[in-house]
């Protein structure tokens, strides 16, 4: 079976409709890119199954969608203005800007850049000659510090306008509205914030493909709890991103808990998981128990209070925050590596297949007409009904074995046969992706059928 690489992810995502570069026509523009038919379903889908794990089936839980724009103390009270940047460096030779860090995880992987300061990555590189990616040189200048926030301008004159930013994570919109969602849900600690949004962070070095994008969507979950039950809340959240990934198909065998040495000024305690992609281990989420720092800065900035009072003890204190972030891009790219598969069959044939969780599969169901002529007329009138409860195609392009195979390559778990059974006793033959075994069922047992196959996996959690 051939390994997936990167550039065949690149070329299989462009040519079946999941992600295209972005502004392609104009020679597009350096990592960014567009979701296509397929991929938006994705996301889409991943989001779902997200807002169902963590918002649905969860008590005490709420969405929150807050704004791209925020008023820019929001920045100066989070730290952000003062402390969110990269250390950069450039390469003398061929004038190419690289993150210090990224340089001496890829130049060694068991070295720990996260933990080491400024300077520590300086002598790191010079001791140890870490080449240039761009020309193989190591001549560095010193490392720089490069804010990460984009800022544009509000105002309509000129002379009258205002910095802002561009939000560079969803977490504040969900601290700013703590004391809104309390109050209007009558919520008690501890209870949880969830929000799916864009956020924007201007990286020099972004790459690998949708993996590191200067525009990117997360899902982010805030826990507000007391001091003192942070610890066991911390603990629960980390292993809850795995059962989460199990439920989109990622193996626990190809995840791994990552814990930082570093920590952010904010945090007690930070955990990341990361997923064994190709080019390596790769963080998809992030667990933090950020303490009260948050809502306290909130507090010193604003002049409001956002303390929590307890009605029955009547407590007064201002709580911790455990965070659990997803970044839907990773996500999604984790979720088709680890589908997508060449397959080698019987008699030398072989065949691409997306072995997606059918609960995630953009399409759960593919009718085609065996004979077009004959059977079209039918198979139309039964994709009519279907696609009414579920996403569905129709294709009756070319011989149904390349009909099967188009299906298979963009994970399509089910498909069905309409034949002249069909016409006379109401029967289609349903064809399932991975197997590729065949079975016979009544029309009116489809939709069901199909429901239940296509759900997500929540009994095995």
């Amino acid at each position: 079976m051939k390994k997936i690489m990167m550039e065949d992810m690149v070329a299989y995502c462009n040519q079946y409709g999941f992600i295209f570069q972005g502004s392609e026509i104009y020679g597009g523009l350096a990592n960014t890119w567009d979701y296509g038919p397929l991929g938006t379903r994705l996301k889409n889908n991943i989001k779902d199954a997200w807002r169902y794990f963590f918002i649905q089936s969860r008590d005490n839980s709420f969405e929150l969608d807050s704004d791209i724009l925020m008023n820019p103390t929001v920045w100066k009270a989070s730290g952000h203005l003062d402390s969110f940047s990269d250390p950069l460096l450039d390469c003398k030779e061929c004038k190419t800007r690289h993150r210090a860090d990224n340089l001496i995880a890829d130049f060694d992987e068991n070295a720990k850049p996260d933990g080491m300061t400024t300077e520590e990555m300086v002598q790191y590189i010079r001791a140890n000659n870490v080449p240039c990616p761009k020309c193989g040189k190591s001549n560095f200048t010193d490392i720089r510090q490069f804010n990460l926030m984009f800022a544009t301008e509000r105002g309509v004159t000129q002379g009258s306008t205002s910095t802002i930013y561009l939000r560079p994570e969803n977490a504040q919109g969900e601290y700013v509205n703590f004391l809104n969602v309390q109050r209007t849900m009558r919520a008690k600690l501890p209870f949880g914030i969830g929000q799916i949004g864009k956020a924007f962070r201007n990286e020099i070095t972004p790459g690998n493909f949708t993996f590191r994008t200067i525009e990117f969507e997360q899902m982010e979950y805030q826990t507000f709890c007391k001091k003192g039950t942070d610890e066991e809340l911390y603990d629960f959240f980390k292993n809850y991103g795995i059962k989460f990934f199990n439920l989109l198909g990622l193996p626990s065998e190809r995840l791994r808990f990552h814990d930082h040495e570093k920590l952010a000024h904010y945090a007690k305690a930070a955990c990341d998981i990361e997923y064994l992609f190709p080019f390596g281990w790769g963080e998809i989420n992030g667990t933090h128990n950020r303490t009260d720092f948050d809502l306290s800065r909130h507090i010193e900035y604003s002049g409001k209070r956002l303390d929590y009072i307890d009605l029955v003890t009547n407590e007064r204190y201002v709580p911790y925050i455990i965070e659990s972030t997803y970044g839907v891009d990773r996500i999604v790219l984790a979720v088709l590596f680890e589908a997508l598969q060449e397959e080698e069959l019987e008699g030398g044939d072989t065949r691409l297949v997306l072995k997606i969780s059918p609960a995630l599969a953009p399409i759960k169901l593919n009718v085609l007409p065996v004979m077009k002529k004959k059977h079209s007329e039918k198979a139309l009138e039964i994709y009519n009904y279907v696609k009414k409860h579920f996403m569905a195609t129709y294709d009756d392009a070319g011989n149904i074995g390349r009909r099967y195979r188009r299906g298979d390559a963009i994970g399509t778990p089910f498909a069905i046969s309409i034949d002249d059974d069909t016409l006379n006793d109401g029967i289609v033959t349903l064809r399932e992706r991975d197997s590729m075994q065949q079975i016979r069922i009544k029309l009116e047992e489809l939709v069901d059928y199909i429901n239940e196959k296509t759900k997500l996996p929540i009994d095995n959690i």
